[in-house]
């Protein structure tokens, strides 16, 4: 499929000025994006060094063979190589509510082309988009545990998950929401195979909303309906006219390396290896990504969205060091060749998390919404399985049940 930027002018950003060459991730055509088949040609790949502004084929002098008379000069010492260039500092926060100019379309951001035909046609033939019957016998075994929220102060951060995508993140002494999904089901997908780990009457006053693109399994339209309108959303660019049509009143749409702060608390909108779609003509309309929230005290928490694997974590890394707590999908991977492109497996979060140096990880988007061919359980297996495996501390994987909390001290 052929990539194409859109035609209207977009303002410089963050983005443009701290990725030179910018791509992203993949599509499908329910919320569970199926994988690309192929790469493009511009890709980046995932160990490609920072541009130095140098050539880095600077080219050794030759020097001409002596005579037999004549000393050998003194051969010329290679210079010294440049150090790594750091990415710049980050962007300053962006005034929250800002209206802005974006492209048509951010099919340049996409890190794999979305599937073509012949994809499709064996996605048809062949492809499993639910589990077996054995695969879903363990649903009455998937972990549920609904729990009250913790007590926290603003300088603590605690996370409870509600499921699938949904996080209640304290931080900052802030109640942020991540992709909010408290719909018994979503369009084109059964219905939720755990409830809710939080009742709705239960939350405290929601003071922000993070959205990481819009598929119906990340942007719901029911769940959003409960908040007052003006509550803080900060979604991708792109995105702010749909809640604006819902008559919200504080929407801040960022693009990729841009941020802004609520009440002292950063809000940093990151790449992701996606893509975005919600209706048969607007594929890649919006941008989709994930989201570093830092507390006033620096502790941060990465919100990794819907995401497969591949160079972002480690840029992602290396622009915010000190990640203390990294939430991460580990379901909806099969079949692999299929959604490889758009959702990490577990394996794949393990080493994601290595590659941010983050120094917790919390897994999700499992057990809830059955998307994918993969039994219902084999996600948690898996995810400890490969922790184990990495050598990591048992301690900081927090392989929460459903309506589970911890607390980060």
């Amino acid at each position: 499929m052929t990539q194409q930027s859109g035609t209207t002018t977009t303002p410089v950003t963050a983005a443009t000025a701290a990725t030179a060459a910018t791509v992203t991730p993949t599509p499908t055509t329910s919320p569970s994006a199926p994988a690309p088949t192929s790469a493009p040609d511009t890709e980046v790949p995932p160990d490609a060094p920072l541009d130095t502004g140098l050539d880095p084929l600077d080219p050794v002098r030759v020097l001409d063979t002596p005579g037999t008379d004549a000393p050998a000069p003194a051969p010329t010492p290679a210079p010294a190589e440049p150090p790594a260039q750091p990415f710049p500092p980050l962007a300053e926060p962006r005034p929250l509510g800002e209206r802005r100019v974006w492209p048509r379309t951010f099919h340049d951001r996409l890190t794999a082309p979305l599937p073509g035909l012949k994809a499709i046609a064996r996605f048809a033939r062949e492809g499993a988009v639910r589990p077996g019957k054995d695969g879903l016998a363990d649903i009455p075994r998937l972990p549920y545990e609904p729990a009250p929220l913790p007590r926290v102060d603003a300088r603590t951060v605690a996370v409870t998950w509600a499921g699938h995508a949904s996080w209640v993140v304290r931080v900052g002494g802030l109640t942020v929401l991540t992709d909010p999904v408290w719909s018994r089901r979503i369009l084109g997908t059964p219905a939720r195979i755990t409830p809710v780990g939080v009742p709705w009457e239960s939350l405290p006053p929601v003071d922000a909303v993070v959205i990481s693109h819009n598929h119906y399994d990340h942007l719901d339209a029911p769940t959003l309906r409960r908040l007052p309108r003006d509550t803080p959303v900060f979604v991708p660019a792109g995105l702010g006219g749909w809640f604006r049509r819902r008559r919200f009143t504080r929407v801040t749409e960022l693009d990729w390396w841009e941020a802004a702060e609520l009440s002292g608390v950063r809000f940093d909108f990151v790449p992701a290896h996606h893509w975005s779609k919600r209706s048969l003509t607007d594929t890649c309309h919006s941008l989709w990504g994930g989201w570093v929230l830092t507390a006033p005290e620096g502790q941060r928490v990465y919100f990794a969205g819907d995401t497969g694997y591949g160079h972002w974590f480690s840029r992602i890394g290396r622009r915010y060091p000190g990640i203390d707590l990294a939430l991460l999908p580990i379901g909806a991977y099969d079949p692999r060749w299929w959604l490889s492109d758009v959702h990490c497996d577990p394996e794949e979060a393990v080493r994601a998390t290595q590659d941010l140096g983050a120094r917790r990880m919390a897994p999700m988007h499992w057990g809830t919404f059955v998307l994918s061919a993969e039994p219902v359980l084999e996600p948690l297996t898996r995810v400890r399985t490969a922790w184990e495996q990495a050598g990591l501390a048992r301690e900081d994987l927090w392989d929460l049940p459903v309506g589970g909390s911890r607390v980060l001290e």
